[in-house]
């Protein structure tokens, strides 16, 4: 399942950097994963980098896009297939 970002965000930007998949932007008030690019870093880490830095644990799965691993795993294949395009 993706992931999601919830109004506790303080926009620290800490969650940035670590996402191998370029799936957290900016908003106005709080920061944004886009669950067509969220893979929970399967295929990158074995654990979330964004759930691991958030100071204030603001990052939750989003019951809005429930995938198994094999999904997120199938979908960071995807996506390294497109960036290798």
């Amino acid at each position: 399942m993706a992931l999601l970002i919830n109004d506790l965000c303080i926009a620290c930007d800490v969650c940035l950097a670590p996402c191998p998949n370029k799936a957290i932007t900016a908003g106005e008030d709080i920061f944004y994963i886009d669950p067509t690019l969220c893979t929970e870093c399967v295929g990158h880490h074995a654990i979330s980098q964004c759930v691991k830095v958030c100071p204030v644990r603001a990052i939750v799965p989003d019951p809005a896009h429930r995938e198994s691993k094999d999904e997120l795993q199938k979908k960071y294949e995807e996506l390294k297939a497109r960036k290798a395009a």
